[in-house]
């Protein structure tokens, strides 16, 4: 089954909201301190997310996207970090974060994000 999701842009606070399931009730789990996930531990499935500063996310630089380190993953139980993870690289969230590692020594990992601007009409120029 496909899932469109519905957005919210709250042009005054910045704020985008994408909702896959409106009517269902999750639990919000903070990415960083401008990504939430809302998501259904259960049935680990995404509800929705929320973006904080969502022009700043959306920025290109003359590199390409702006990433985010996923600070938030840090201080989740093992078993949530593993739910949260498969959630965050699979559709419907994949289609608006793109998740990749750095890695500033060899064994050092450090999962970050850069933000897909929507498809949809309300965000196209």
């Amino acid at each position: 089954m496909k899932i469109v999701p519905s957005y919210f842009y709250d042009e005054e606070g910045d704020i985008l909201y994408v909702s896959f399931c409106p009517s269902e009730k999750g639990t919000g789990v903070e990415l960083n301190n401008n990504i939430l996930l809302r998501l259904d531990k259960d049935k680990e499935r995404a509800l929705g997310l929320t973006f904080f500063d969502f022009s700043i996310l959306i920025q290109k630089t003359e590199l390409g996207p702006r990433g985010f380190p996923l600070t938030g993953l840090a201080g989740f139980s093992e078993e949530l970090r593993e739910i949260v993870i498969r959630i965050i690289t699979t559709p419907p969230v994949s289609h608006f974060l793109r998740i990749t590692m750095y890695s500033p020594t060899l064994t050092e990992a450090i999962p970050i994000t850069y933000v897909e601007k929507p498809s949809s009409p309300m965000f196209l120029p």
